[in-house]
């Protein structure tokens, strides 16, 4: 077998996506502790990844335009053993024709777009109907790396514990006391519950025992929705939307028990943690995108709805087929979600016995 000596890895974006590769960088690692790896990523997402064991982040960022590609061309002036160009998007595939790598390998044949064929020169295997996760496990099994579990290690400094004990000493969150975590906003707003509907878990869940946190992204939108669920709570929670950048983000998933959130970001973000996640999802097939340790909280409407739209099941489709619709979430209910919140609460209970 030829020596694998250097690997570039190329995914730079989205949040959840960075933190399935993150999995298989990590599995590559343990393979192939030699091998120098380099990732190629976004601004935002190497925020978050920032001190990751082993790996040197090459930033690219896409608001400078063609200037993003000059520089990443000057910055990686080496010749990889390999590249894994994991990102379908036009934006990934130019950046990939400035990455100089004797093996280029990208995603099936049946997965590519946007000229993604013309700057690869091997494939991954493909599974049909593979988890966001497998897909990307792929290509480390391309690379002679057997069937792994993931897991993550992704670093929390000093000054995000000790900014998670200040907020825990504010507001006098106890080591003891069990919290329940609410991001409640999608990137996409037709992806988000209602707020009436998350404050009746949150107040369910205060009644259980649970301090909950309100969090989330500085957006306008994002402090509305914070705002509605707050004024339709009886027990009003911590609001910290808009307060936290992504590595405090990651202490406070890690310190929380249970979280409740849309597809988005912080869903992926908490699996990374270990941490039990309540997923909603209509839009898009929990089975390839939802919270990949949490399979069993996940509360969808997707099968449902995606039968009405169309008289056919997932199986039938273009697996990762996305719904349209702007209230498709209202179809998720209270009683639903209460229901996997008691099942995450008892496996807690359990696991401290």
């Amino acid at each position: 077998m030829t020596p694998i000596n250097s690997i570039c890895i190329l995914r730079l974006s989205a949040i959840g996506d960075v933190c399935h590769v993150v999995a298989v960088v990590q599995a590559i690692q343990a393979f192939y502790p030699e091998a120098h790896i380099t990732w190629v990523i976004g601004k935002t997402e190497a925020a978050l990844l920032q001190g990751l064991p082993g790996v040197k982040f090459v930033v690219f960022d896409k608001s400078e335009g063609f200037e993003a590609y000059r520089k990443l061309r000057s910055d990686l002036p080496e010749t990889f053993d390999i590249l894994l160009h994991m990102q379908v998007a036009l934006r990934a595939n130019l950046a990939a024709a400035c990455i100089r790598a004797k093996r280029k390998i990208g995603f099936a044949r049946h997965l590519s777009k946007e000229l993604h064929g013309l700057v690869v020169n091997e494939r991954a295997p493909a599974s049909d109907r593979p988890h966001v996760l497998e897909g990307f496990a792929a290509f480390a099994n391309a690379i002679g790396v057997p069937h792994f579990t993931p897991s993550w290690d992704i670093p929390i400094a000093t000054a995000q514990s000790q900014w998670l004990a200040t907020l825990c000493g504010t507001h006098k969150i106890g080591a003891q006391d069990k919290v329940f975590i609410v991001s409640p906003s999608a990137s996409n707003p037709e992806r988000n519950w209602l707020p009436e509907r998350y404050a009746q878990v949150i107040d369910y869940a205060s009644e259980q025992g649970f301090r909950t946190i309100l969090c989330g992204g500085p957006s306008a939108q994002e402090h509305d929705l914070s705002c509605a669920i707050q004024r339709d709570c009886q027990h009003p929670p911590i609001n910290i939307v808009g307060k936290t950048h992504l590595k405090q983000l990651l202490a406070l998933l890690k310190r929380a028990d249970i979280v409740l959130s849309p597809d988005s970001g912080p869903v992926h973000m908490a699996t990374t943690q270990g941490t039990a996640v309540i997923g909603l999802y209509a839009h898009s097939n929990p089975a390839r995108t939802g919270p990949f340790g949490s399979q069993a909280l996940v509360v969808e409407v997707y099968h449902q709805v995606l039968l009405a739209q169309t008289g056919r099941n997932a199986m039938s489709l273009k697996w990762g087929r996305r719904l349209k619709g702007d209230n498709l979430m209202a179809q998720i209910t209270v009683e639903s979600v209460l229901q996997r919140f008691d099942k995450a609460a008892h496996a807690l209970v359990c696991a401290d016995e």
